[in-house]
């Protein structure tokens, strides 16, 4: 979701000093490393989605626009990002071979599985919805948009996309509507949406990003934005059944300014078996934010 707030030139320099003070901020245990992306493809920003393969080094990334790359990460002999290879940004088709018009394009959640097929969600306003790609170059296929998504809140819809072990699309917004609400939690399976549980709302953070990892369980990756402060990070984790969210877990929490916006997340298991936590910023297209991908070890 592109933060709107930070437009005056005043509040864009009180956000880069506090975004270069994150440098003294002690990542938590298990932290790797991060790496600033830097590209001359004035379309690459405001990255929301993202997924790494099993292999740890091909990606594919979803920008909030409606654009999309894929391409490979480079490591140093102890696993950290050293460098990024990655095609030109393409834009996401609608139904037919046009691009999506821009006031459709609001892509935030992305989600692929096994067989190639993408799924991309979407948060702007009366245009929640989940689009199915047999291949992100080719044309979309519109998924059932049931009543709930048409009255989701504004710049806060799908945010997150997540396919579980059998092939189930879950998805939920950024808001609940109130801050005594649960977030709720859409599936899709034999060709239809339900809402069979909720996740808990745990102080002010906001589910952005979410995946199943290699041990079956739904991580969910919360932002909690600070004003001129930054932001701050939180990664739960879940044991999904048939009708309930189960064992919940927090498996990390940085403090404010430690990284930046991040919104995408993808769990994988390294080559010494670690589970991995890989996240990408949100730039939102300005100067002072930056295209960041941070990596962390977590414990099973």
């Amino acid at each position: 979701m592109r933060i709107r707030s930070l437009s005056a030139v005043a509040a864009a320099f009180a956000l880069v000093l506090s975004l270069e003070s994150s440098a003294s901020s002690s990542p938590e245990p298990g932290y790797i490393g991060s790496f600033t992306w830097h590209s001359t493809d004035a379309n690459l920003g405001g990255l929301s989605g993202l997924e790494i393969e099993a292999d740890g080094l091909g990606f594919t990334v979803l920008s909030d626009r409606g654009g999309w790359t894929k391409g490979r990460l480079q490591r140093d002999a102890q696993g950290r990002i050293s460098a990024i290879e990655a095609q030109k940004v393409a834009r996401l088709k609608g139904t037919g071979e046009k691009p999506l018009a821009r006031n459709r394009a609001d892509s935030e959640g992305l989600a692929i599985a096994p067989d190639g097929t993408a799924y991309v969600s979407f948060e702007g306003a009366g245009t929640a919805r989940v689009l199915r790609y047999l291949d992100l170059i080719g044309p979309a296929e519109n998924l059932p948009v049931p009543p709930a998504f048409k009255k989701l809140q504004r710049n806060s819809a799908l945010e997150a996309l997540a396919i579980g072990p059998d092939g189930a699309l879950y998805t939920l917004p950024e808001r609940s509507g109130s801050e005594a609400k649960p977030f709720p939690i859409w599936r899709f399976r034999d060709g239809k949406w339900s809402q069979p549980f909720a996740m808990p709302r745990d102080g002010t953070f906001l589910p952005v990003g979410a995946d199943f990892g290699p041990d079956g369980r739904l991580y969910i990756l919360e932002r909690q934005f600070n004003g001129l402060m930054g932001f701050a990070s939180r990664v739960r984790r879940f044991t999904v059944t048939n009708d309930a969210l189960r064992d919940e877990e927090t498996v990390l929490k940085t403090r404010t300014a430690t990284h930046d916006n991040l919104e995408g997340l993808a769990v994988w298991r390294d080559t010494e078996g670690a589970l991995r936590l890989t996240m990408i910023a949100d730039d939102n297209f300005r100067f002072f934010q930056r295209t960041e991908l941070v990596e962390y070890r977590i414990k099973d």
